[in-house]
């Protein structure tokens, strides 16, 4: 059963596969970079893309988001594997975009490339063409032809920092003829939660492990920091209100809040989660008559302005380091929340509306701590923000709570390694090869003293 369920994906997949070009060309009309490397998306290679000829560990993050949370993972197997390199890959421009600027901090160890459509043939030129030794998945790529290639190859896949919500399982649940082979043939699952392991395990994983949100242990860039607090000090004492990573229809809601409830001197900063949506944000302000300037331009707001629409990439921890509060994007509208740990890092009170998802624990536990608070729709996030910019106390202790809770979570890197190594030590064994330990020492095998 399973097998025909697999053989009517993968046709269905070919079928569709002129529309899938046709969604590429529209979306390159608005973001050229989707017509770029075209060929990587079929496992096609023009010139040999290597790192060398060193044993290789591959690590699929699909856009931003999951690469930016593999930053320290990336760091620690750099550091824990200094003989072998390092293969990243993604699905989207943005995310190779985010991938680029590890890849030029580190360019004789990594090397990037787009993940194929999971096509039967196109998943085994890739693996065949990188051959790598372990194979990381983020979060919730679970794609059934890519991981049968891999079985049928024997090598080592993982599910790491793995999510499942509550309502992406109902979904993957009518398709579990086909997912749940794939995914107890994984070799081991890395959840960021209890709930997360609980679903993952229902749906068909075998005994996943809890290592907790690896987002926990990104960083803040510190000149991204540096940056925040020079826009603070140019733009003065007023407050200065972020809606982080916002979706689409959630601007203008907020935009429809604040006119109804005055907050002297607000600046509201709207950076949307989507680039290809920033001259869509700039024409609604426009169409509003609101006095606002873009980061794009490279114009700081003036004493005059009320918006500063944030369209640029990777300095989401500056506009952090700037707001005095954050209301989080994706949440007003049903999108299931974006990143709130990355503003926690940064010390942001935040506000977070319905449907955080996404995130369920971690915005429980913000809220729980007190870093955070909810608030039913857009209209309450302004109010809410009109009564915290009133107590400037509250926003102190806010920032204190955000800031702990941030520190509180953070190990997911460590404890996501030691299940690496354990697919490390498998892996040297079947090949009769000598084990590495994260330190660089060589493993005893048995009966060795």
């Amino acid at each position: 059963m399973a097998r025909l369920a697999l053989l009517a994906y993968s046709l269905l997949f070919y079928l569709a596969m002129p529309l899938v070009w046709l969604r590429l060309l529209w979306r390159g009309r608005r973001q050229p970079a989707y017509r770029q490397h075209f060929g990587e998306r079929h496992a096609l290679y023009r010139q040999a893309l290597r790192c060398g000829q060193r044993p290789l560990i591959w690590l699929h993050a699909v856009s931003v988001g999951e690469t930016r949370a593999a930053v320290p993972l990336i760091d620690a197997l750099l550091e824990a594997y200094p003989d072998h390199d390092l293969l990243l890959t993604h699905m989207t421009p943005t995310g190779r975009e985010t991938g680029g600027e590890l890849l030029a901090a580190r360019p004789e160890r990594l090397t990037q490339a787009y993940l194929p459509y999971d096509l039967p043939d196109a998943c085994g030129r890739f693996l065949d063409h990188f051959q790598p030794r372990i194979g990381l998945l983020m979060e919730t790529e679970l794609w059934p032809n890519l991981i049968a290639a891999a079985r049928r190859r024997q090598l080592p896949l993982a599910l790491i920092n793995g999510r499942l919500s509550a309502r992406s399982l109902g979904g993957y649940m009518r398709l579990r003829t086909l997912i749940r082979p794939a995914l107890a043939s994984l070799s081991a699952v890395a959840a960021q939660t209890t709930a997360d392991a609980e679903r993952l395990q229902q749906l068909g994983a075998r005994q996943p492990t809890v290592c907790g949100n690896l987002k926990f242990d990104v960083t803040p860039a510190a000149d991204k920091l540096q940056l925040g607090a020079d826009w603070r000090q140019a733009i003065g004492p007023r407050p200065v209100c972020l809606l982080a990573s916002s979706r689409e229809g959630e601007e203008a809601l907020l935009l429809d809040a604040l006119a109804t409830v005055a907050v002297a001197d607000l600046l509201l900063v709207l950076v949307p989660r989507h680039p290809q949506r920033f001259a869509e944000v700039a024409a609604l302000l426009a169409s509003r008559g609101l006095s606002f300037c873009r980061r794009s331009s490279a114009e700081l707001p003036g004493s005059e302005t009320q918006v500063w629409l944030g369209d640029s990439m990777g300095e989401m921890a500056a506009y952090y380091a700037l707001a005095d509060l954050v209301v989080m994007g994706g949440s007003l509208l049903p999108f299931g929340g974006q990143n709130l740990i990355e503003a926690a890092a940064c010390g942001c009170p935040l506000l977070l509306g319905p449907h955080t998802f996404n995130f369920a624990q971690a915005s429980a536990d913000a809220i729980a701590c007190g870093a955070g608070r909810r608030v039913p729709d857009a209209r309450q996030a302004a109010l809410a923000a009109h009564a915290l910019f009133a107590q400037p106390a509250d926003l102190l202790v806010m920032r204190a709570a955000a800031t702990a809770f941030s520190q509180a979570h953070r190990g997911a890197t460590a404890r996501t390694v030691a299940l690496i190594e354990g697919l490390n030590v498998k892996v040297a064994q079947a090949t009769h090869e000598t084990p590495v330990s994260p330190c660089g020492r060589r493993v005893r095998g048995r009966g060795e003293r």
